[in-house]
């Protein structure tokens, strides 16, 4: 029987599942690639392939670089058998982790310019954001990219996160439109919140 695993475990054995790959290199692909949707810390990263290999759900060999040891992590059977298990049960809804909306929802406790910054802040890191995923969608298109057998379920995950920025993006840029004849952000003004909708 699996233990119980997280879905940290389940990523992990994903990538595991792609090619072997040193704790290092793990941490790597997932700021790469699911960081952009499911952030993670490194250190739990860094712990997790040890974690699956004391459940036998991955393997792991020392291979030397130069004078230097480095540990591989590889999936085993178990370990494919229970990823292909989990991708059959349902998942739990999203989550939404982002500090620039406390700050808007709590604007009330500081400034319409505090409250304007933090719109504009929103508004930059999307498109930022933006770019850089435009860029990677322009790799894929080259079909120059690690694991081209992958491209399909890449783009189909890439374009909702470039939906997600161009929302980010679009709202920011309306609740500025909003604010901008607001008093303050505890006085609105004659701005009407029910047309918001």
């Amino acid at each position: 029987m699996t233990p119980r695993l997280s879905s940290t475990s389940y990523a992990i054995l994903g990538l595991l599942a792609l090619r072997p790959w040193t704790t290092y290199e793990l941490a790597k692909q997932v700021q790469r690639s699911l960081g952009w949707f499911w952030p993670r810390a490194e250190r739990k990263l860094y712990d997790e392939p040890k974690r699956l290999v004391a459940a036998g759900l991955a393997s792991s060999t020392t291979e030397m670089t130069g004078a230097r040891a480095r540990t591989v992590y590889s999936i085993t059977d178990d370990g494919r058998a229970a990823l292909r298990d989990w991708l059959g049960e349902p998942a739990a809804p999203p989550t939404l982790e982002f500090e620039a909306m406390i700050k808007v929802f709590f604007a009330d406790g500081g400034s319409l310019d505090q409250l304007r910054a933090t719109l504009i802040s929103i508004a930059e890191t999307a498109d930022a954001r933006l770019v850089e995923l435009e860029a990677k969608a322009d790799e894929n298109r080259s079909g120059d990219v690690a694991f081209p057998a992958r491209l399909p379920l890449n783009t189909v995950a890439m374009r909702l996160m470039i939906d997600h920025e161009r929302a980010n993006a679009t709202w920011a840029r309306w609740a500025l439109d909003q604010v901008s004849e607001w008093n303050s952000p505890v006085d609105p003004g004659e701005w009407d919140h029910r047309a918001a909708y």
